[in-house]
């Protein structure tokens, strides 16, 4: 049923397409059906203080807004990470900004955080009778500049801490210019720890731990992962996402969009985000990674987690497979 939907939704502009795909899941919800296209997987596994129903999540990027928490909810998953969300609304970067490569199953996009802002999100969440797992993923403006972006981190922090269960600190998307250059030196250090201090502020304030979670980026070497390692244990960061997207085009040369700018997902980052799991498994035995990037398979899905990841999350292959993968990943990882 999935292979003839994305027939017909690869006809129309993939952004086009992103719209339509979300819009007919909230209306199969609404009418009943979801439960015919997804089924739950219960496996559950305790991290960071949550209890997730099972290791399979949705990445960050697909429900920018959180508009669409029930229908995806319903779909098997055992959490979702919405956003990436920025302070204020942002239209994004100029159409077109999202291309596919269907014979490597990948996505390029560059997309720049395009999103309502943090409070419309917050609204939506509390609308949504999804009472599953909730990540949000918080990002800086375009507009602010870098050496001010823990501004905009701290103010996304302070309004979604209420309504998550767990936050995610996006570093590494490469369409926001310099955005990546806070993975390292002191621009990590202040962050981190900055958001660290604010965290238990309002943690007391709050009554409830909410963890937090780096998401970085798969274009590093060994010394560089590293670092970030050392920096993530340093500020005593809850868990660690691997990875984005990737600027590297080595495994798409020739490819129609090839060339285009942006962030490359699916499975020519499947290697690259293995190796720097091993990596920061190597050096943060204990510390919960989120493995992310190029799962199209549950045998996929058992790599990820064969290479240190505790948890995965589904994206572009989810894009090309279907609700099926959800509960195919699931079970793989039982």
């Amino acid at each position: 049923m999935y292979a003839l939907a994305r027939s017909l939704l690869f006809r129309l502009d993939p952004e086009t397409a992103h719209g339509v795909a979300l819009t007919s899941l909230d209306i199969g919800h609404r009418l009943g059906l979801s439960r015919w296209v997804g089924a739950q997987v219960e496996a559950p596994t305790t991290l960071m203080g949550l209890i997730f129903p099972n290791r399979v999540g949705l990445a960050a990027g697909l429900d920018k807004n959180a508009e669409h928490l029930d229908a995806l909810g319903a779909l098997g998953f055992g959490f979702v990470e919405v956003g990436t969300v920025t302070p204020e609304p942002q239209p994004g970067n100029p159409r077109p900004r999202l291309f596919r490569l269907p014979a490597q199953r990948a996505i390029i996009n560059r997309m720049g955080f395009n999103n309502a802002g943090v409070d419309a999100l917050i609204a939506n969440v509390r609308k949504s009778r999804y009472r599953g797992v909730i990540g949000i993923n918080i990002g800086k403006n375009l507009t602010t500049p870098v050496e001010r972006a823990v501004d905009d981190y701290l103010t996304c922090l302070r309004k979604v801490h209420a309504h998550a269960h767990y936050i995610t600190v996006n570093l590494s998307s490469p369409n926001t210019p310099g955005l990546r250059n806070l993975q390292f030196g002191e621009h990590l250090a202040s962050l981190l720890g900055a958001l660290a201090e604010e965290t238990q502020r309002l943690e007391a304030a709050d009554g409830r731990r909410v963890p937090l979670a780096v998401k970085i980026a798969p274009d590093m070497d060994a010394d560089e992962v590293a670092l970030v390692a050392k920096a993530l244990a340093a500020n005593g960061v809850d868990a660690v996402i691997a990875t984005n997207t990737t600027v590297s085009r080595e495994a798409v040369v020739g490819l129609e969009h090839a060339d285009e700018q942006g962030g490359l997902s699916g499975r020519p980052v499947f290697e690259s985000s293995n190796r720097v799991v091993r990596e920061l498994r190597r050096h943060l035995p204990t510390l919960p990674i989120i493995g992310v990037g190029g799962i199209d398979s549950g045998e996929a899905a058992k790599a990820k987690h064969d290479a240190g990841a505790d948890l995965v999350q589904l994206y572009t292959g989810f894009i090309y497979r279907g609700p099926a993968l959800v509960g195919e990943c699931a079970r793989a990882l039982t």
